[in-house]
């Protein structure tokens, strides 16, 4: 299977070479993982990851989800995994961290949506949040020092 992480804006710069590096690394760790609902990921070709503009990302969240406004990420069931770079860039502000850590985060809380992981209870969200740190830890992202805790 192919993943590939694309910029598609032009406010917030960053590297996308380690990130597809990232990604790589990241969808080999989440094809691995099995949740109670099933997922698509393993029945795909391909997952395209989009880094766009939050004014694009806000046209998205309104038409899918009938929501205003932009959000972090969207991920959809066809393999299209959809971030919002200003988003990103605030967020990682927030949260004193480099950009491209923010961004691998991303990509793999919208991998493990594919592979049929849900958010949207607590219990959901909390087993998210921890996979997802697991990941970030053995994936090494951009940004991050070799061998610390993502």
């Amino acid at each position: 299977m192919k993943i590939s992480v694309r910029n598609r804006q032009r406010n917030v710069p960053f590297h996308s070479r380690p990130l597809q590096t990232f990604a790589r690394r990241a969808l080999r760790e989440c094809i691995g993982l099995s949740s109670p609902a099933g997922g698509v990921l393993n029945l795909l070709p391909q997952v395209e990851v989009t880094v766009i503009s939050d004014k694009a990302m806000a046209a998205l969240h309104e038409r899918f989800l009938d929501v205003e406004g932009a959000t972090d990420v969207l991920t959809f069931e066809h393999g299209e995994i959809v971030i919002g770079a200003e988003t990103a860039r605030a967020n990682a502000a927030a949260f004193s961290l480099p950009l491209e850590r923010e961004l691998a985060l991303y990509i793999v809380h919208g991998l493990l949506h594919l592979q049929g992981f849900d958010d949207r209870s607590e219990d959901g969200s909390k087993e998210m949040r921890k996979m997802e740190s697991d990941i970030l830890c053995r994936c090494e992202p951009p940004g991050a020092p070799p061998g610390s805790n993502a």
